[in-house]
């Protein structure tokens, strides 16, 4: 038995320019965070000439070209496990669909454990590639990559990420006080919206195609955004970053009607009142989780759990995807 995992993530800046219909032209900067909410993976052999496969739905097949669910067809594919005799489970930390990039890290997740079924070491760059390579390559997902590398570095991570379709990835420099005093006072609340993450970003990838002047300007925007995020941080001025979490929430909203809506809004708005000095919707937009930075932590959650939002607790994770258990 294989059982792997993979942290989810929430974005610190710059989201947004890791699409390649932006980054190919233009190149992309972002900031994210690995978070101690995880993706599993369970893989084991079994006795039955089958594959069975357990997710939010359940197939027992007889060849890999039989299975329905995409990731997991193309992971096995890629990784030349062609063997049927073999069970697949996946359990989550947090549904999908709600802005922490679940299917990056159930890929990275799924990746690893069948490399470890091969004997194979694999790196993390070349984990997080495999798995951008099967969700925008072979299945087209007009998505980004920071959930893929995120996944397999963890941290508090830097991308730079390059026209010619390279990543750079490098830690953020961040002494231990601020690394502290920014995990405490980040605060996750659950709007109670799940949607997908390529049905959002369709917009984005389509006008970026098509150059949309708008479109482009406010990812350059965004991109600056990032770079002033990474300068905050490492001088330790979590205030300023907080301003620009705010920023970056009012230009990110522009980039889609779909983006934010009117109940989003007014929690938003909510916070703000109540001890938020910053914050944003994580993820593509539409839904899933808000994000806040505040000091005054016990007036925030108190006003947050009136409004009927619920608090997930977490914690960075530094560990990226890896194996936690093999027998």
């Amino acid at each position: 038995m294989i059982i792997t995992r993979s942290p989810l993530r929430i974005s610190l800046g710059g989201g947004g320019t890791d699409l390649p219909s932006y980054y190919r032209d233009h190149s992309g900067f972002l900031i994210a965070a690995a978070i101690d909410k995880y993706v599993y993976i369970t893989l084991h052999r079994t006795l039955v000439e089958e594959l069975i496969l357990k997710y939010s739905k359940m197939e027992r097949v007889k060849s890999v070209e039989e299975v329905q669910h995409p990731l997991i067809r193309e992971a096995l594919m890629l990784t030349h496990v062609g063997a049927p005799q073999l069970e697949i489970t996946s359990m989550a930390d947090i549904p999908a669909g709600t802005g922490l990039g679940s299917s990056g890290s159930f890929t990275t997740a799924l990746l690893k454990a069948l490399h470890t079924l091969n004997k194979n070491l694999i790196h993390p760059q070349e984990l997080a590639e495999q798995a951008c390579h099967i969700e925008i390559d072979l299945l087209g997902e007009p998505i980004g990559k920071q959930d893929q590398y995120i996944a397999a570095y963890g941290g508090i991570t830097c991308f730079r990420f390059l026209p010619n379709g390279q990543v750079e990835a490098w830690p953020l420099k961040l002494d231990t006080d601020t690394l502290y005093s920014l995990e405490d006072n980040l605060l996750l609340f659950f709007t109670g919206y799940s949607r997908s993450a390529s049905d959002v970003l369709k917009e984005q990838d389509v006008k970026s195609r098509q150059n949309d002047r708008e479109m482009i300007a406010n990812l350059h925007f965004i991109k600056e955004l990032g770079r002033e995020s990474k300068e905050a941080l490492e001088a330790g001025d979590l205030n300023c970053f907080a301003n620009l979490m705010n920023v970056h929430w009012e230009h990110k909203k522009k980039r889609s009607a779909n983006m934010s809506n009117g109940r989003i809004d007014e929690w938003y708005a909510l916070a703000r009142q109540n001890g938020a000095l910053g914050g944003k919707l994580i993820g593509a937009g539409g839904g899933g989780f808000l994000m806040f930075y505040a000091e005054d932590k016990v007036r925030l959650r108190h006003a947050m759990r009136q409004a009927g939002l619920q608090e997930v607790r977490f914690r960075f994770d530094f560990e990226g995807t890896k194996v936690v258990a093999q027998s």
